[in-house]
């Protein structure tokens, strides 16, 4: 059976572009795939803590000496980290805020960015552990990064999206992009329109 991740971060909620365009596409994923079930996190309504100095004493404790604020902490980490890892894909939608992603997206990566389960360092250097599984990034903003835009270089969530999954293992990632939005280049129904379409064409193909 195939499990679909669905992490959505937007604090738009149900109005945000990026959380209807990746519900759609995680959706069609499960249609095409018969007994597929998702799995949805949605971090605008139950965000992870950001880390600090506790959650950092906790990862590297043994478990009898943790408090109970620190294995609580860890609890909902590896709860978060084993969504990842038994996922066959994953869909992740963001907002494009100040130029990056949301906090709240931020924070699950730091959670799901765990040494020894997501990743290892070895002596040819960094192994991703959450290998074989596909992802789609739907990405919204109201200006336009993509296609040589001259506004690319201010684009942080990306190429950082890029980066931390592929150093999880995850390199078969694809970007839907809604771009635009509110800007009046366009309608932004036209927008939306075209990436609901985008995400209608999607295959549950996970990576080699």
């Amino acid at each position: 059976m195939s499990k679909i991740l669905l992490v959505t971060s937007s604090p738009r909620g149900e109005a945000s572009y990026s959380t209807r365009v990746a519900k759609e596409l995680a959706g069609n994923l499960q249609a095409k795939a018969p007994g597929a079930t998702i799995v949805h996190r949605d971090l605008a309504a139950d965000p992870l803590p950001h880390i600090g100095s506790q959650f950092a004493t906790a990862v590297k404790a043994p478990a009898d000496r943790l408090t109970e604020k620190q294995a609580k902490l860890l609890a909902g980490s590896d709860a978060a980290t084993n969504e990842l890892l038994a996922a066959d894909a994953v869909v992740i939608a963001a907002g494009l805020i100040n130029f990056a992603i949301p906090s709240t997206l931020k924070s699950w990566f730091d959670h799901v960015a765990r040494a020894h389960k997501t990743f290892r360092y070895t002596a040819e250097g960094p192994e991703g552990l959450a290998k074989g599984k596909k992802v789609y990034v739907v990405i919204a903003s109201t200006g336009i990064y993509t296609n040589g835009s001259p506004a690319a270089p201010l684009d942080n969530a990306r190429p950082y999206l890029k980066t931390i999954l592929a150093f999880m293992g995850m390199t078969d990632v694809d970007f839907v992009n809604i771009e635009g939005v509110g800007l009046g280049l366009e309608p932004d129904e036209e927008i939306l329109q075209r990436a609901l379409g985008a995400a209608n064409g999607v295959e549950l193909s996970t990576a080699a």
